[in-house]
């Protein structure tokens, strides 16, 4: 009896093949007719014996949001998925929150068969077009041929422009045989070292060594910089204070935090920033400008030279890495000034945290009735992991979070800080848990945040 014919390759086939090789393991979403057979692909690609899993959700928002967080606390290609029209359309806010955060997120929108497009067929929409605002990349594959390169490109945008991808592929199409494949190639290469430019570190150093009272205001751009800033910081005996993103990279082990500005903060580094005679912006795009001095002399150091100045006033501009950065300045830097506005500084952000801050935990709070929420985010604090990650809805679950959860260096809280929507804490830790799933997840949900995607 003649064995059956192996079968083709798909377009399908070919796209789970370059998510497998690019690092994904996962792909949030919910089936649909559209989505068959890029879902059966996963299906046989997982009983070969490879490390992907389709994993099923109840509402295509919390697939984006699933794989944000998985992309967020892996590094690597996350993948999340929606069927034609509606189902696509719900991916939208994920995919904006994603973006916003910069994660690596490819984005599979499937379509209405390819002959219909243009016709105001059932659930027609244009994802490609759709998906435009809230990507680095968005692209519709309507061949075989094409496929190879158009996918292979949506991966390498996700990853080098740290955003999400978008491939559009109507149904027909994810079946058609396709010939031609990319070789095996690597997708994410280590970033380079973005050094800044001679000139620059010097205008910088120059407007340290002149300023007798300088401020350190640290964003996410500070992540893996910890000690290097604080080298610094010691240096010029600097306040250092942070930005909600900024807090769990630069809080921990810092003898010159003053904390948060912003509506989140207690005050000690909002003064700082406005007694100072320079403001150091560290890898922070802080969108708050009323916080920020208008009439102190400030200099900015960011890797991404679209976000210097666009927030408050700039006198000194600075393109590069933030530990690169403060490595090279470094040497640069006179020491042995007085500590005096440093530690009046770290006066007052101790008395704001036993104070108003601290009213709300330990012997104080256990006999307020009702319990207050600030007190058990607090004893939260104290029960969870060294290395947990927190999950945090947008309200005031990020006031409660921000103020009572302890950075460690190894601890992560995951929030909507920048597209700011509702009910991302609990979709959050299901890609935190599906991810790394011998890490302790903690989702910090508001009760309307939770209802809204409970389902």
């Amino acid at each position: 009896m003649a064995k059956p014919a192996a079968r083709s390759k798909t377009v399908a086939d070919l796209l789970v093949q370059q998510i497998i090789a690019a690092g994904a393991k996962r792909i949030y979403g919910i089936v649909g007719d559209s989505l068959n057979p890029i879902v059966d692909s996963v299906r046989r690609a997982a009983k070969a014996g490879a490390d992907i899993e389709w994993v099923q959700v109840r509402h295509e928002e919390v697939a984006a949001l699933a794989a944000a967080a998985d992309a967020e606390v892996t590094g690597n290609l996350a993948v999340c998925a929606g069927s034609c029209g509606p189902g696509n359309l719900h991916l939208i806010n994920g995919l904006y929150d994603a973006n916003r955060s910069r994660v690596p997120v490819l984005a599979i929108a499937s379509h209405i068969p390819s002959k219909q497009i243009g016709t105001g067929f059932f659930q027609e929409t244009h994802p490609d077009r759709l998906f435009t605002e809230c990507s680095v990349y968005s692209e519709m594959i309507s061949s075989a041929p094409q496929a190879p390169r158009v996918i292979s490109s949506a991966i390498r945008h996700a990853y080098g422009s740290k955003g999400v991808a978008v491939l559009t592929i109507p149904g027909d199409v994810a079946d058609l045989d396709v010939a031609a494949e990319l070789p095996n190639v690597d997708f994410n290469p280590a970033s380079p070292r973005v050094i800044p430019a001679d000139v620059e570190l010097q205008k910088l150093a120059d407007a340290i060594n002149g300023a007798k009272k300088v401020t350190i205001f640290a964003g996410a751009g500070t992540r893996g910089a910890h000690d290097e800033v604080l080298a610094v910081a010691d240096k010029i005996a600097a306040p250092v204070g942070h930005s909600l993103r900024g807090k769990e990279w630069i809080q921990y082990d810092n003898p010159f935090d003053v904390g948060m500005s912003g509506l989140l903060g207690y005050g000690s580094c909002h003064e700082a920033m406005h007694a100072s005679d320079l403001v150091i912006l560290l890898g922070t795009d802080f969108p708050y400008d009323q916080f920020l001095p208008e009439d102190v002399k400030t200099a900015q150091i960011d890797i991404d030279p679209t976000h210097l100045g666009r927030r408050t006033r700039l006198d000194v501009a600075v393109v590069g890495d933030v530990k690169e950065t403060m490595i090279a300045l470094l040497p640069l830097l006179n020491g042995g000034r007085s500590r005096r506005f440093l530690d009046s500084m770290r006066k007052k952000h101790i008395k704001a945290m036993t104070g108003v801050v601290g009213a709300y935990k330990g012997k104080k709070a256990e006999d307020m009735t009702p319990i207050h929420p600030e007190y058990a985010a607090d004893i939260l604090d104290q029960e969870a992991a060294d290395d947990a990650v927190f999950t945090v809805d947008t309200g005031m679950c990020n006031v409660w979070a921000s103020r009572y959860i302890t950075a460690t260096g190894k601890r992560r809280v995951i929030g909507s800080f920048l597209h700011g929507t509702m009910a991302n804490a609990m979709p959050h830790a299901i890609g935190v848990a599906a991810s790394s799933p011998r890490r302790q997840a903690i989702a910090m949900c508001g009760d309307g945040g939770l209802s809204m995607l409970l389902g």
